[in-house]
């Protein structure tokens, strides 16, 4: 007969908490508020236009400066998440909360109060709204992971499905907006559409936020959030004190932070049009690999978890950094012998670059299942550390920096563009490809990640939250947490 394959609790001697895996999928259907409205959020620029009146440079400066509000409202709202204790839970009032703060805010600014007459305050004030409704939701949702469970084996996979979600909601909703419902509103970005658009997303914002508090239900109950210390309200000294003493969050900040600033830079539709536009002459080739590398992206995912569990978060990141660096360095070198305008036709060249895109996006898919489980590894040690289970401090400090951060990534890419001599115009599909082009693009999209994974490996070595340690400290937990229980009913007994 077949034997059964130990559980991670029989292996290690610790009793983890664990979800179910419809839990897991249901709790996942966060991506269908998050993703939606970050689709929807990415034409305000139309609805400023459109339905405020409010000129195209004024728009960046409402929404680079609202980005630094998001920012701050982060640790605000880790103060709000430490003292919601209902008997309906914690997690699952700041899910509805937060979604009906974000729904009422975009409902208002795409459609009610758009083409009324109202300029640019009511736009503004409006989507401040919104950005508090969706920190609200977003840093809840952050805390789902180490709620649901500390299995070591089971951590990782959760991110697998949070990967599918990110992969399959966006390209369909896509299609939705795009394909459908864009050519019924007459082909163009007018009031019509943007209406019709946001009473879509609350629609299926609405239905992914009740799937989701279904899913966290067994969970948001108050001894999930119970510390081991005496337990006070939180002040902001308190996060300070995580973020001075915490040496795991300070290595994750800066292997995450780092990495997230690359992707920035990367992801900026001026350096993918000098990669695809210009050096491969085809811009529709980028949104044909996103298609393809869906699938492949997702089994690497299961893999990069499965390889976590059984080695641990911290391994897992060491690892898979290490072969994005390698694969980005062939990437630059295969591109610096063949005729990049070869990719572009059927044929060897193009097959080898598809090939070695699928393994670079896989690879990354693995740091990022990695760096979501050592988050909520991160968690558990400052439980450990200091008796206190604060979740939304850890992920709320974490997220202050992270944005700050991240938020130079456009500044970098138009600076190094600006460099090339694009000073009053930006670079265009067609463009002559120049060897300053070249390079810089080079550097932009694989060097400036190299970087990033350099320091996530550095940073790592000054971490010893590995595999044989988070076991150490789940059963330390366990043992601190049964003696509390202990010493309270001995206290009752008195």
């Amino acid at each position: 007969m077949f034997k059964k394959k130990p559980t991670a609790s029989e292996i290690d001697g610790v009793q983890y908490r664990r979800a179910k895996t419809w839990q897991i999928v249901l709790c996942a259907c966060n991506a269908l508020l998050g993703l939606t409205v970050y689709s929807l959020i990415g034409m305000a620029s139309y609805s400023a236009s459109i339905g405020y009146g409010i000129a195209t440079a004024a728009v960046g400066v409402i929404l680079t400066a609202t980005r630094i509000f998001d920012a701050i409202t982060d640790p605000l709202v880790a103060f709000l998440y430490d003292r919601v204790n209902t008997r309906f839970g914690k997690v699952r009032v700041l899910l509805i909360g937060g979604y009906v703060v974000e729904a009422v805010a975009l409902w208002l600014m795409f459609d009610v109060l758009s083409s009324k007459g109202f300029g640019i305050v009511t736009f503004t004030l409006l989507y401040m709204l919104y950005v508090v409704g969706m920190t609200v939701n977003n840093m809840t949702v952050q805390t789902l992971n180490p709620i649901l469970s500390n299995d070591p084996q089971q951590r990782p996979t959760i991110g697998v499905w949070n990967t599918v979600f990110n992969y399959v909601v966006p390209m369909i909703f896509s299609i939705v907006l795009n394909v459908v419902l864009l050519p019924l509103c007459g082909g163009t970005y007018n009031q019509q559409f943007l209406s019709t658009a946001v009473r879509l997303v609350i629609v299926i914002g609405g239905i992914g936020t009740v799937l989701t508090c279904i899913g966290i239900s067994s969970f948001d109950k108050p001894e999930t959030f119970q510390s081991i210390g005496k337990r006070e309200h939180l002040k902001v000294k308190d996060m300070l004190e995580v973020l001075r003493h915490n040496r795991p969050l300070q290595c994750y900040i800066a292997a995450n932070a780092s990495d997230k600033i690359a992707q920035q830079v990367g992801s900026q539709s001026i350096i993918m049009t000098m990669l695809f536009g210009i050096i491969i002459g085809n811009m529709g080739l980028s949104t044909i690999l996103t298609m393809v590398s869906m699938l492949p992206s997702i089994i690497f995912a299961i893999f990069g978890a499965k390889y976590a569990g059984k080695h641990g978060s911290k391994k897992g990141i060491v690892t898979w950094s290490t072969v994005c660096m390698v694969i980005a360095l062939v990437m630059i070198a295969y591109f610096a012998v063949i005729d990049p305008t070869k990719i572009a036709a059927m044929g060897p060249i193009m097959v080898i670059y598809v090939l070695l895109n699928l393994a670079f996006n896989g690879a990354k898919m693995c740091v990022t299942t990695s760096g979501t489980a050592f988050m909520a590894d991160v968690i558990d040690y400052e439980l450990y550390r200091s008796g206190q289970f604060v979740p939304a401090v850890v992920s709320g400090t974490y997220s202050l920096l992270d944005k700050l951060i991240s938020s130079f990534g456009a500044l970098i890419a138009t600076g190094a563009v600006a460099l090339l001599g694009y000073t009053t115009t930006m670079p265009q599909p067609g463009d002559p490809c120049t060897t300053p082009l070249f390079w810089m693009t080079m550097a932009l999209y694989f060097g400036l990640p190299i970087l990033g994974w350099i320091v996530s490996l550095v940073a790592m070595r000054f971490s010893d939250l590995d595999k044989a340690k988070m076991v150490e400290i789940q059963k330390a937990i366990a043992e601190k947490k049964a003696a509390a229980k202990a010493q309270v009913i001995a206290e009752n007994m008195k």
